[in-house]
Order: C-alpha cells, then sequence, then structure tokens
C-alpha cells in the first residue's frame, strides 16, 4: 500500500464521481484541480457502482476519497487494491449521527415506541436518561460526539474501542475483552462501530443474554454487526428492554418482518445522516485532504486494508 504521506507536494487533479458542485468547489478550495477521469490522479466517489470504480482505478490513480465511513462494499468486492491510499470519511457524518442517537435514546427512555402505536391514553411510563449508563461500542467520531451532547444529563458513558484507547470524555475507556462488563452495566448501548470481519453479528444471542432486561439496544451503524433472528427472540422474550435501529441485516428490511410490530422496537430507514445533512461535513473533508494531498501531508480518514477499515 502507498505511504499515508503522499511524500513531496503534488498537483491535485481530481475526478469528482458522480459530478458535485459543492464537492467540485471543495476541491478548487483545497488547492485542487477538477478533470476528467482520463486526466486524473484522484478520485472522489460518492457514488455506489463497485465495478464502475473499480474500472476507474488506473495505475494513473494516487488516492480516492471515498463519500461513505463504512466501506465494506468496496472492501468486500476486492476494489480496494494496496497500490492506492483510500480514505473513508471516518469521522465526518459525526455530528448528524450522534444527534440521531440522541434523539432514539430520549424517545427509547420515555417510551415513545410504544406510546406513540397506542390509540388509548393508557398508562404513566418512561424514566429519566438523567443518571443512566451509556455503553458505545466502536467510539470513534460519532461516539466522542454523542458523549458531549449526553454530558448535559449527567448519564457515565463507557466507551469501547478496537484499540482500548482513552477515549476523550468518556467516564470509562475499554477494549473489546470488555465488552460483557460494557453490555453488564449499561441502560442503553450504542453501536457505532465499523463493520469488520471482528464485528459481524458482534450482538449475538450470547451476548445479548448479558444485557440488562430493561436495556435498549441502539444500532446506527450497520445491521451486520446484530443477529437479527437473536434480536428478535430477546425482544419478544423480554430479556431486554427494546431496540432502536437506523441499520438493519436484511437492509432495506421487508415491509413484513416482525420488527415493524413490536412495542418495544423503533426503526429509522438508515437515515442517522441523511445526504443533506452530511454534505457539507464531507465537503469540508474533501477540501482538508485536497489541501493535504498537494501539500504532500498524511491524509485524514486512511483505510487500513489489514482490517477493513
Amino acid at each position: 500500500m502507498r505511504s499515508q504521506t503522499q511524500g513531496a507536494a503534488v498537483e491535485a487533479r481530481v475526478w469528482v464521481w458522480p459530478g458535485s458542485d459543492l464537492l467540485e468547489e471543495a476541491v478548487r478550495r483545497g488547492g485542487g484541480s477538477n478533470v476528467p477521469l482520463d486526466r486524473a490522479n484522484a478520485i472522489v466517489c460518492t457514488g455506489d457502482d463497485v465495478e464502475l470504480l473499480r474500472r476507474s482505478v488506473s495505475s494513473a490513480i494516487r488516492w480516492v476519497q471515498l463519500g461513505a465511513a463504512g466501506i465494506e462494499m468496496w472492501f468486500d468486492a476486492g476494489v480496494m487494491t494496496p497500490d492506492v491510499v483510500w480514505t473513508a470519511a471516518k469521522g465526518v457524518y459525526a455530528r448528524p449521527i450522534a444527534e440521531h442517537v440522541l434523539a432514539l435514546i430520549l424517545a427509547a427512555a420515555r417510551d415513545l415506541p410504544a406510546r406513540s402505536r397506542a390509540r388509548a391514553w393508557g398508562t404513566a411510563g418512561g424514566r429519566l436518561v438523567t443518571g443512566t449508563t451509556v455503553g458505545i461500542v466502536g467510539s470513534g467520531g460519532a461516539g466522542t460526539e454523542l458523549i458531549g451532547l449526553l454530558s448535559p444529563f449527567g448519564v457515565r458513558t463507557l466507551a469501547l474501542t478496537r484499540s482500548a484507547g482513552v477515549v476523550p470524555g468518556a467516564d470509562r475507556s475499554l477494549g473489546p475483552a470488555e465488552l460483557p462488563l460494557l453490555l453488564a452495566e449499561s441502560d442503553f448501548v450504542v453501536l457505532t462501530a465499523a463493520l469488520t470481519r471482528e464485528t459481524q453479528l458482534l450482538i449475538s444471542a450470547d451476548t445479548l443474554s448479558l444485557m440488562r432486561r430493561d436495556a435498549w439496544l441502539i444500532n446506527v451503524s450497520r445491521g451486520g454487526l446484530v443477529d437479527t433472528d437473536a434480536l428478535v427472540e430477546a425482544l419478544e422474550a423480554g430479556t431486554i428492554g427494546g431496540a432502536a435501529l437506523d441499520a438493519t441485516d436484511p437492509e432495506p428490511l421487508p415491509d413484513d418482518h416482525v420488527l415493524w410490530t413490536l412495542p418495544n422496537v423503533v426503526i429509522t430507514p438508515h437515515v442517522a445522516s441523511t445526504p443533506a445533512m452530511g454534505a457539507p461535513f464531507l465537503a469540508l473533508r474533501v477540501e482538508e485532504n485536497v489541501r493535504r494531498f498537494v501539500g504532500g501531508e498524511q491524509l485524514l480518514g486512511v483505510v487500513d486494508l489489514s482490517i477493513g477499515y
């Protein structure tokens, strides 16, 4: 794989695919120029045509910026070759995603999924978020942003990362081996981890059994992190309190899937960060990475092909 640091300063001749006035302007602000593919040495790709990108990455291409934070589609298809520097939108959409998680936590705590379906006044329910414990699995950009948003609520935060490094603002930072502790102590378990070989089906029947009976699982990452059948069984049996899902497996969730019918489930259609919300943040990342590419500096969001993220 080419160095994450480009070395000597170079000209940035960037093909933006699909075309975008916002991203093309970001390229210019970063000191690059917008060119057709046959003249490009870099690509900014926000499309999802795997084969088109595969054909587009010629020997002239030195760097590809992807518009998504999760890159499994490209990685699994073998498009991401080691002779090119690949950067993902890691952390780019942190603020929109964190706001969505906060909304889901509040909805779960105040019993809004069930109450929004009710057709009678019913009995009082819900609880305070204040004083609860929020466990964040995969505490990168979105997880760190969420910790900041939760600060006024007086919650305790457990932040788990692959590296077991210290997560800014977290009450306790954990490594992968401490997942059982996080599951056992959290009122809300938030999944913001990337989908990799190590995290596929991370939430299974075994791990769900470690959660508290009143705890909620919140997934704003990828559906493949969760064993859907095991989740349905846990929800129906009442072994966990509920689930708030912005990502599902399969996705989109079929119209007749049982998850739609459960009163302790809220589902949003992968909109924690919509294209409209995320576009300004992605433009800032493109501008900064073009500037770094031109200046021979290390790029932001470089993908480690050895782990697929």
